[in-house]
């Protein structure tokens, strides 16, 4: 079922709080899809999801070169996607918001030098919750 990004139910986003590991889908340079799990956050005031990484993996490099992107997560019957344009975030206070919403939701990530973040601007919206 199709959601309004900009008035998920609060159902929704609770579910989208709890700890539970979503699935990430960029597009390589050829056109295939890649697809790894991975720890997000979803901002519900600016509609962004923020994905933490390092700069040479492989979902910084597509994300570099822009598109589009999906993250889901699935809980038994509950599952939401969520997807739009994604960007690759190297400036220091954005990656350090992504961290902090990481450390927030899972744990605090180990240090890196090369640490980078994507970010998805959430158009569409997918679920049940």
């Amino acid at each position: 079922m199709a959601h309004d990004p900009n008035n998920l139910s609060d159902e929704m986003l609770a579910f989208l709080r709890e700890r539970h590991l979503g699935n990430l889908t960029t597009m390589r340079a050829d056109g295939s899809l890649h697809m790894c799990a991975v720890g997000f956050m979803y901002d519900p005031d600016d509609h962004i999801v923020r994905v933490i990484t390092w700069a040479t993996s492989q979902k910084a490099r597509n994300a570099a070169r822009g598109g589009r992107a999906a993250v889901g997560q699935v809980d038994g019957g509950r599952w939401l996607s969520m997807e739009g344009p994604v960007r690759l975030v190297s400036d220091p206070e954005r990656t350090a918001l992504a961290v902090s919403a990481y450390a927030a939701r899972y744990r605090e990530p180990k240090q890196r030098l090369d640490r980078v973040a994507l970010e998805i601007s959430v158009e569409h919206v997918l679920g049940r919750s």
